[in-house]
Protein backbone atom coordinates (compact mmCIF):
# COMPACT_ATOMS: atom_id res chain seq x y z
CA UNK A 1 0.00 0.00 0.00
CA UNK A 2 1.30 3.41 -0.96
CA UNK A 3 -0.06 6.43 0.90
CA UNK A 4 -0.38 9.37 -1.50
CA UNK A 5 -3.35 10.98 0.24
CA UNK A 6 -1.17 13.70 1.81
CA UNK A 7 0.26 14.56 -1.62
CA UNK A 8 -3.23 14.81 -3.15
CA UNK A 9 -4.34 17.02 -0.23
CA UNK A 10 -1.32 19.33 -0.64
CA UNK A 11 -1.93 19.59 -4.40
CA UNK A 12 -5.58 20.53 -3.85
CA UNK A 13 -4.61 23.18 -1.29
CA UNK A 14 -2.81 25.01 -4.11
CA UNK A 15 -6.26 25.42 -5.72
CA UNK A 16 -8.44 26.34 -2.72
CA UNK A 17 -7.97 26.73 1.01
CA UNK A 18 -11.30 24.93 1.54
CA UNK A 19 -10.26 21.29 1.05
CA UNK A 20 -11.33 18.31 3.13
CA UNK A 21 -11.63 14.54 2.98
CA UNK A 22 -15.07 14.85 4.60
CA UNK A 23 -18.32 16.37 3.40
CA UNK A 24 -18.14 20.18 3.85
CA UNK A 25 -19.89 21.44 6.99
CA UNK A 26 -19.65 25.15 6.25
CA UNK A 27 -20.64 26.53 2.86
CA UNK A 28 -21.23 30.27 3.16
CA UNK A 29 -18.27 32.20 1.82
CA UNK A 30 -16.18 29.06 1.33
CA UNK A 31 -16.38 28.72 -2.43
CA UNK A 32 -14.92 26.87 -4.11
CA UNK A 33 -15.09 23.92 -1.71
CA UNK A 34 -13.25 20.71 -2.60
CA UNK A 35 -13.78 17.25 -1.10
CA UNK A 36 -11.52 14.34 -1.99
CA UNK A 37 -11.97 10.64 -1.32
CA UNK A 38 -9.56 7.75 -1.75
CA UNK A 39 -11.74 5.19 -3.54
CA UNK A 40 -9.09 2.52 -4.08
CA UNK A 41 -5.63 1.73 -2.79
CA UNK A 42 -4.92 -1.89 -3.60
CA UNK A 43 -2.22 -4.28 -4.74
CA UNK A 44 -1.90 -4.06 -8.49
CA UNK A 45 1.13 -6.29 -8.91
CA UNK A 46 2.95 -8.48 -6.43
CA UNK A 47 5.70 -11.03 -6.33
CA UNK A 48 6.69 -13.86 -4.04
CA UNK A 49 10.00 -14.51 -2.39
CA UNK A 50 11.41 -16.46 0.53
CA UNK A 51 10.17 -13.67 2.80
CA UNK A 52 6.59 -13.99 1.49
CA UNK A 53 4.40 -11.88 -0.79
CA UNK A 54 5.65 -8.44 -1.76
CA UNK A 55 3.63 -5.58 -3.21
CA UNK A 56 5.50 -4.27 -6.25
CA UNK A 57 2.88 -1.82 -7.55
CA UNK A 58 -0.14 -0.18 -5.94
CA UNK A 59 -3.28 1.03 -7.72
CA UNK A 60 -4.84 4.26 -6.41
CA UNK A 61 -8.04 6.05 -7.40
CA UNK A 62 -9.34 9.37 -6.06
CA UNK A 63 -12.70 11.10 -6.42
CA UNK A 64 -12.65 14.88 -6.19
CA UNK A 65 -15.87 16.86 -5.74
CA UNK A 66 -16.01 20.61 -6.35
CA UNK A 67 -18.85 22.88 -5.21
CA UNK A 68 -19.33 26.53 -6.11
CA UNK A 69 -22.22 28.99 -6.21
CA UNK A 70 -21.48 30.18 -9.75
CA UNK A 71 -19.13 28.01 -11.81
CA UNK A 72 -16.95 24.93 -11.13
CA UNK A 73 -15.04 25.03 -14.43
CA UNK A 74 -12.12 27.31 -13.43
CA UNK A 75 -11.56 25.25 -10.29
CA UNK A 76 -11.77 21.99 -12.24
CA UNK A 77 -9.07 23.20 -14.65
CA UNK A 78 -6.82 24.14 -11.70
CA UNK A 79 -7.52 20.81 -9.95
CA UNK A 80 -6.64 18.94 -13.15
CA UNK A 81 -3.32 20.76 -13.42
CA UNK A 82 -2.44 20.18 -9.74
CA UNK A 83 -3.42 16.51 -9.57
CA UNK A 84 -2.02 15.61 -13.00
CA UNK A 85 1.34 17.02 -11.84
CA UNK A 86 1.41 14.14 -9.32
CA UNK A 87 1.29 11.71 -12.24
CA UNK A 88 -2.33 10.66 -11.74
CA UNK A 89 -4.53 10.42 -14.82
CA UNK A 90 -8.00 11.96 -15.03
CA UNK A 91 -10.43 9.18 -15.92
CA UNK A 92 -13.65 11.13 -15.53
CA UNK A 93 -15.14 14.58 -15.11
CA UNK A 94 -18.85 15.37 -14.97
CA UNK A 95 -21.34 17.90 -13.70
CA UNK A 96 -23.56 16.42 -10.99
CA UNK A 97 -27.09 17.66 -10.29
CA UNK A 98 -27.24 19.06 -6.76
CA UNK A 99 -30.55 19.74 -5.00
CA UNK A 100 -28.95 22.58 -3.02
CA UNK A 101 -28.70 24.72 -6.15
CA UNK A 102 -24.90 24.82 -5.95
CA UNK A 103 -22.81 23.88 -8.97
CA UNK A 104 -21.21 20.47 -8.39
CA UNK A 105 -18.51 18.78 -10.47
CA UNK A 106 -17.05 15.33 -9.82
CA UNK A 107 -13.64 14.24 -11.10
CA UNK A 108 -11.81 10.92 -10.84
CA UNK A 109 -8.07 10.21 -11.05
CA UNK A 110 -6.08 6.99 -10.93
CA UNK A 111 -2.60 5.63 -11.34
CA UNK A 112 -0.29 2.71 -10.66
CA UNK A 113 2.57 3.52 -8.30
CA UNK A 114 5.84 1.59 -8.28
CA UNK A 115 6.57 0.81 -4.63
CA UNK A 116 10.36 1.09 -5.01
CA UNK A 117 10.69 4.25 -7.09
CA UNK A 118 7.36 6.08 -6.45
CA UNK A 119 7.04 6.39 -10.25
CA UNK A 120 3.38 6.68 -11.32
CA UNK A 121 2.11 4.76 -14.34
CA UNK A 122 -1.17 5.26 -16.14
CA UNK A 123 -3.57 2.44 -16.79
CA UNK A 124 -4.30 1.87 -20.47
Amino acid sequence: MKNVKDEVFAALLTVSEHVSDTYPKEWAGNEPTIQFTEEDNSVFEGSGSAEGMREDKSKVRYRIDIWDLKNTSPTAVAVDKAVSALGLKRIGCADVPDPSGMKHKQMRYEGIIDMDSDQVYWLN
